[in-house]
């Protein structure tokens, strides 16, 4: 600490004895710094502000059906890119800037210049846009302030609707695409029905079913085929035990086993509908009461029957045999019956070839299928993505039939005004800073003097940077009239620096006066 302590102590005293050079210094550069100060020109503010209104009732009602771009984004990044070259360089020209112009390097310059100092602040949640630019010429910078505001409001949403118009034409060429991958589609599916037309049902059922169809079919039609045989066979029976004999007593024998096909049909058809009933209703259920009275009734008839063939059998057995009307029933029954064994053995023979053909058909549905069902799913997608295309297609063509009707709404609250006064430069702030500067400057002046030309104050110092023993020192008598001398330097030198404070205190006092009579 005493060593640091020693060292700084060593530095003031050197940098005192550089003193002057330190004043010179700092009143060369304070009065330096200060014509730069009055020298920098005076610049105007111009500013206008634009209230953006993004918001419409054709929005809200609108929303849902058509495209709505987010406006507000939109109008904050035509505010972020609105200050680009092409922008500037029309602006330059709306401006007339380009009058003084003579050379293609004095263009850029001021192109540089214009994209840096012109500001567009927004605040996002009032969508309040402020455009202000500085110039030494207060008619040049309101200027590029209104030429500013005109482009902003006629950009309005020019590149929007040209997304728009590309958007369509995408979208329209996608269609066209889509359109015709559906009719190849179409086009596959047809050739693939056209080619496997016999293994395709008319209703709706797939092979399987259909095969299950025709098995039933042929199960029913088998069923069928045995009960007209046993039809058939029952009718021959009672034909064949029809037939006459020679005398009365065979005759009576042979019709007393007979029996009367109608009444029987009727009889069994009546006692199968009372098995039906029996297993709903009781023996006391009105519908059992009155079926049992028609079997009973039935019966009646059927012996009456019976007993007039009895009758006729025995008084003329030939004639009742040859003009009996129930055998030629039972002849026409047996006929009757033979046309339809023969119409099921042919119905039942073409059920079996249908089977037959289902089931060699099989053999290749599940390679017919998954071909299908691949035809089938490409037109299902393309037909998807296709109806898509053309639901957002008639969506942006609102959407832009919206923004033509209620588009963003520019209204210029404050036109563009230049201040009455300068804004820059601040010379109240800078003045006192060139005070400072110039007070670094001479302290920086004294010290790096000091360094370069040292002097020793102590015999340790002189020791430590000679390396050599030192054997002593002499000291400095000073009299009278040295220390007036010294006195009257130190009255100099704060003489020196008290007027180089006054003198920026007079500088600063005379701004202000000058300041507030302008105002």
């Amino acid at each position: 600490m005493d060593e640091l302590l020693r060292q700084v102590t060593a530095v003031l005293r050197g940098m005192w004895r550089r003193r002057w050079l330190g004043v010179i210094v700092a009143w060369v550069v304070g009065v330096a710094s200060v014509v730069a100060v009055l020298a920098i020109p005076d610049k105007y503010e111009a500013s206008a502000r634009i209230y953006v209104d993004t918001q419409s009732i054709l929005r809200p009602l609108m929303s849902g059906l058509v495209t709505q771009p987010n406006m507000d984004q939109q109008v904050m990044m035509l505010s972020r890119t609105l200050i680009t070259r092409p922008n500037v360089e029309k602006l330059i020209r709306m401006a007339d800037l380009d009058l003084k112009i003579r050379s293609k390097e004095d263009r850029d310059a001021l192109a540089e210049t214009l994209m840096s100092s012109l500001k567009i602040n927004n605040t996002t949640r009032d969508n309040i846009y402020t455009i202000t630019y500085r110039d030494t010429q207060p008619e040049s910078a309101k200027r590029v302030v209104q030429s500013l505001v005109s482009i902003f409001v006629e950009s309005n949403l020019g590149d929007a609707r040209k997304d728009t118009e590309s958007a369509r034409k995408f979208l329209d060429k996608e269609i066209a695409a889509y359109e015709k991958r559906l009719e190849e589609a179409e086009a596959r599916l047809k050739d693939f029905k056209l080619r496997n037309l016999g293994t395709q049902g008319t209703d709706g059922k797939d092979h399987l079913s259909r095969m299950s169809a025709a098995a039933a079919q042929i199960e029913e039609t088998q069923l069928a085929l045995r009960e007209a045989e046993q039809t058939r066979d029952a009718i021959r029976r009672q034909i064949v035990g029809d037939e006459p004999s020679r005398s009365s007593g065979a005759a009576q024998q042979s019709i007393a086993g007979l029996s009367v096909p109608e009444i029987d049909a009727r009889i069994d058809a009546v006692q199968r509908n009372l098995d039906a009933m029996l297993l709903r209703y009781t023996e006391q259920h009105p519908d059992v009461i009155s079926t049992r009275r028609v079997i009973k009734e039935l019966e009646e008839q059927k012996r009456e029957e019976l007993a007039a063939r009895r009758k006729t059998a025995l008084t003329d057995p030939a004639s009742s045999v040859n003009t009996n009307p129930v055998s030629q029933r039972l002849k026409m029954a047996l006929a009757e019956a033979e046309a339809k064994v023969a119409a099921l053995r042919t119905r039942l023979a073409e059920y079996q070839a249908r089977y037959s053909r289902l089931a060699e058909s099989g053999k290749m549905m599940p390679q017919i299928e998954a071909e299908f069902a691949q035809l089938n799913r490409d037109y299902e997608i393309n037909k998807k993505n296709y109806e898509q295309l053309v639901q957002r297609r008639e969506s942006a063509s609102m959407g832009s039939e919206m923004e033509s009707t209620a588009g963003v709404d520019f209204r210029l609250i404050d036109p563009p005004r230049v201040s009455p006064k300068p804004v820059a430069p601040n010379r109240t702030l800078f003045l006192p800073l060139t005070l400072l500067l110039a007070v670094a400057a001479g302290i920086a002046a004294s010290f790096a003097a000091s360094q370069l030309r040292p002097v020793f104050f102590e015999s340790r110092s002189l020791r430590e940077a000679c390396g050599l023993p030192l054997l002593g020192t002499v000291s400095l008598l000073v009299d009278e009239t040295v220390k007036r001398r010294d006195k009257k330097d130190l009255w100099r030198f704060v003489a020196a620096c008290v007027s180089l404070l006054g003198a920026y205190g007079a500088g600063l006092l005379a701004l202000f006066l000058l300041s507030a009579r302008t105002v």
